[in-house]
């Protein structure tokens, strides 16, 4: 017989929600024992599912905010976040992204080049703490992407993405398909060095700092107007079409 201040909640968790939980409690309904009146977002996170992770949140049957009090008997759904469709109506921090701009923890630098290489807004330094991070991700409104649930669980991130796999490639696939930025790429747009924005320049004003060979076997050049460097339509052009071109 449980003690008169235990309560039960029914939680179940949807899709890829059940990638935080144990293998043997995915997709089936869950028992969650409380005490008090905690917030649905202390309670979804108690079983290590970070709140960014979650777009849509039915109590009983209907919409609820994450500040919303769990209750003895009730029944939660969590399900996490669509990009393929708008659910603006009902979701807890309203509108789908569509031009996203991220920020990235320091274990996910290869993974910030390939996405400055696809030409997406990716601040990344190898010396931010989490801290700082939330920080910058809060001040610009960026989708912090980590592998570290921590900095997913804080009240002050409102956007963010656990990246599951360790594979720099496997990663990009991630981002791309979560956030269905596919028909966004957009190549030599974006420093790989700096994430500053690269725009097309003259060959006469750059011809300086160019090598013979290159200068003879390329007409069309980019500059980062942020630091400087120049990039130009090589054979790794065409290897970045190609990996580009494999995410499906």
């Amino acid at each position: 017989m449980r003690p008169s201040y235990e309560k039960k909640a029914t939680f179940r968790f949807y899709e890829e929600l059940n990638d935080f939980l144990p293998s043997g409690e995915r997709k089936k309904d869950r028992i969650y024992t409380f005490k008090g009146a905690p917030s649905l977002k202390d309670a979804i996170e108690a079983q290590n599912v970070p709140h960014t992770e979650v777009d849509l949140i039915l109590v009983n049957g209907y919409p609820a905010e994450f500040t919303r009090k769990l209750r003895d008997g009730d029944r939660v759904s969590a399900y996490p976040v669509f990009e393929s469709f708008d659910i603006s109506t009902v979701r807890p921090e309203g509108k789908p992204l569509r031009t996203p701009a991220f920020i990235l923890d320091v274990h996910l630098g290869k993974l910030a080049r390939l996405l400055r290489m696809a030409g997406f807004d990716s601040y990344y330094r190898n010396d931010l703490d989490d801290s700082e991070i939330i920080k910058r991700a809060v001040a610009e409104n960026r989708i912090i992407l980590t592998r570290d649930l921590g900095i997913l669980k804080n009240s002050r991130v409102t956007k963010g993405y656990y990246i599951r796999s360790q594979n720099p490639r496997e990663q990009l696939k991630e981002v791309i398909n979560r956030f269905q930025l596919r028909s966004s790429i957009n190549f030599f747009s974006r420093c790989m060095e700096c994430n500053g924005e690269i725009t097309e320049t003259a060959t006469a004003d750059i011809e300086h700092a160019l090598k013979p060979g290159t200068r003879q076997c390329y007409k069309k050049f980019f500059r980062c107007t942020q630091c400087g460097k120049i990039y130009w339509e090589g054979s790794h052009f065409e290897r970045m079409r190609d990996l580009y071109g494999d995410l499906k």
